[in-house]
């Protein structure tokens, strides 16, 4: 059967010219709509496919209003679009669309793209119904288990966290007769770690009387209807359950999901999941949790009577940390800290890696996104494969090509033997592209091409040889604003951004200072064979303090150079730039720079330590643990001249 497509488009030769070719290939065009309203009706009678939709059409609506609809209907759509600026590309981006056609196109172009969008539909749903049955099957080994019930709850707390993610869990639990409910908080701690917090251990952390937080439990109301709540929604419960506005004040709590049970013996059960982040739920994650009712079911319904009424008569739950085996969790030993935001990386990671989906690291420099891509590639089928890593920013632009797709004997001047390029060293494994922001606009064409037709053409060959390659990219750079600016093609942005991860910038996960800290001392210390222990208070103060434009690589060169000059067993003292050190030299104008003014900045700062020598020992490449050449591209791209001699 003939796949049906459905094309949005107000320019009527455009959409002509598309249905021609469309019908050409063999697809069945069931009609044309020039608006949003047309579109809808014709969904409703045609349900087509896939959706071709033109982002800017007649009427007050635009491809983007369509595409929310789309999406919650599960269609599959592609962008067609002449240009955009970057609301309009954040706005489109937030709709997850399966593809991005920029005209003018070709119609080997729009085949490709047709053949992506409907495998990457395709691999999601499937991908999301290999997921549910994990964890159908994880929860349905819970209930088997002979574990107390405090034990089956937090594992199948971790079970659902990799269905969906949230940072608390509370249970609740009552006989039907009775009017006092008992229960716990779950929060996660740690990647597959979750504290148990009892009415005793609240009374700690938010420093209210027990007294208090029961009379707070009398006047919630209970979580007898399934349902989702994210920002205002969520902050519009508190009134009739002040429970919820105790879990935002103590938690940060910003949205919530309610999933009620009633067990065979006429125990009432609500499970209340939390996020601190105020869009953490939707209508789907409530029809995924409801699909999961019976299995959830079946845990309830394993905890003994014996084993609810012990717990019905306790006062509280003593506090206790559980770590699931670490067989299960994927290669993390190198991801220091368990930050909300750095927990939400490491899902990220978990979801995406055993799939071939491609994979865009977003961060500021010295976050980690290498690091990352080790923990995907690792953690996927192809970890037995090659591993290849390209530093787009280090290499020449005359021989970026040769680089990426290798060239014959005799190609150019100085081609003096044929040489294998990156993509088919990584053929069958993984390539990482780190800076992708750097690539010139002539060769983001041709990466294109590659990653749409899965070949290689080196240079001065006639044939293309076919590559099997996981992609994994990373830029420092706001590829919105690159494409925005016309510096980043657009539906090279949108191969590449088909699985995000932002990493957080050490500010802003400052509670992973300390841990860091130990970390990095701990590596110098077996480097070095000293025995530095700690760091002083001052030094924590100035750590606390301290903006990291450097990041996490800029932590570890401070630590690096505090062992080596330690000459006790606590570090004293780092010498930090005198731009950004201590809090009260903050002005707005500086905590409102960009990325791009902070690293040039820092750079700056180094070369002037070392009086402008760019490699060699003790030199800024050397301090900054990147290659001369790189550095040397940097400051190019940040317009940082060498003003001392070398």
């Amino acid at each position: 059967m003939k796949k049906k497509l459905l094309i949005v488009e107000d320019q009527f030769v455009e959409a002509d010219y598309l249905r021609m070719m469309l019908t050409k290939a063999g697809y069945a065009v069931c009609e044309i709509a020039r608006s949003v309203a047309e579109a809808i009706e014709i969904i409703e009678k045609e349900n087509p496919a896939l959706v071709l939709l033109d982002i800017f059409l007649k009427g007050k609506l635009t491809g983007i209003d369509l595409a929310k609809q789309l999406k919650e209907d599960g269609i599959a759509f592609i962008y067609l679009s002449a240009n955009s600026n970057e609301e309009t590309l954040t706005a489109a981006k937030a709709t997850e669309p399966y593809g991005f056609l920029v005209k003018p196109f070709r119609e080997k172009d729009l085949m490709i793209a047709l053949e992506i969008a409907f495998y990457r539909h395709e691999q999601s749903n499937e991908a999301m119904w290999r997921i549910e049955m994990k964890v159908q099957k994880a929860l349905t080994e819970i209930a088997g288990t002979k574990s107390n019930w405090t034990g089956k709850l937090i594992a199948t707390a971790n079970a659902l966290q990799q269905y969906m993610p949230f940072d608390c869990l509370s249970v609740k639990f009552k006989p039907m007769e009775a009017d006092r409910f008992s229960g716990c908080i779950f929060r996660r701690t740690g990647f597959d770690e979750y504290q148990t917090i009892g009415i005793d251990e609240l009374s700690i952390i938010s420093k209210l009387k027990v007294e208090d937080i029961e009379q707070l439990l009398k006047k919630t109301a209970p979580d007898d209807r399934a349902g989702w709540y994210n920002g205002n929604d969520f902050t519009a419960l508190f009134p009739s359950h002040p429970m919820k506005a105790l879990m935002a004040k103590v938690f940060g709590a910003c949205s919530n999901i309610v999933l009620p049970f009633l067990s065979p013996d006429n125990y009432f059960f609500s499970l209340s999941f939390f996020r601190k982040v105020p869009d953490g739920f939707s209508a789907e994650k409530l029809n995924w949790l409801f699909r999961l009712q019976q299995p959830l079911n079946a845990i309830v319904n394993s905890i003994t009577q014996e084993q609810k009424k012990e717990a019905l008569g306790m006062h509280y739950l003593a506090s206790e940390s559980l770590a699931i085996p670490k067989s299960i969790a994927p290669c993390f030993r190198d991801i220091i800290g368990n930050s909300p935001s750095v927990l939400n990386v490491m899902d990220l990671v978990n979801q995406v890696a055993a799939s071939e989906t491609s994979v865009l690291i977003l961060g500021e420099s010295g976050t980690g996104k290498e690091k990352i891509a080790d923990c995907i590639h690792a953690s996927s089928d192809r970890n037995g494969k090659p591993f290849i890593k390209i530093n787009c920013a280090a290499l020449p632009l005359s021989l970026i090509e040769s680089e990426l797709f290798g060239h014959e004997k005799g190609a150019f001047t100085g081609a003096i033997e044929k040489r294998i390029g990156k993509f088919e060293q990584a053929d069958k494994g993984t390539i990482f592209l780190d800076e992708i922001g750097e690539l010139p606009l002539e060769l983001q064409v041709k990466l294109l091409r590659v990653l749409q037709e899965k070949e290689v053409e080196r240079v001065g060959s006639r044939y293309v040889l076919k590559i099997d390659v996981r992609i994994i990219a990373a830029t420092n750079r706001n590829l919105e604003r690159e494409v925005a600016t016309g510096k980043f093609r657009l539906d090279l942005y949108y191969r590449l951004n088909v699985f995000p991860i932002v990493l957080p910038s050490l500010r802003e996960r400052s509670d992973d200072i300390p841990a860091l800290t130990a970390y990095f001392i701990e590596r110098f210390n077996r480097k070095t064979g000293k025995k530095v222990g700690g760091i002083s208070e001052k030094v924590a103060k100035k750590f606390a303090t301290y903006n990291w434009p450097g990041n996490i690589r800029e932590l570890e060169h401070l630590i690096e150079r505090g062992v080596l000059l330690c000459k006790g067993t606590i570090i004293e003292d780092v010498s930090l730039p005198e731009f950004i050190k201590g809090a009260d030299s903050f002005t707005s104008e500086t905590r409102t720079k960009t990325m791009e003014e902070n690293e040039r900045d820092h750079i700056l700062s180094v070369l002037k330590k070392c009086n402008g020598k760019i490699w060699g020992p003790g030199a800024a490449a050397e301090m900054l643990n990147l290659p001369p050449s790189t550095l040397k591209s940097r400051m190019n791209k940040l317009g940082i001249k060498k003003v001392f001699m070398e």
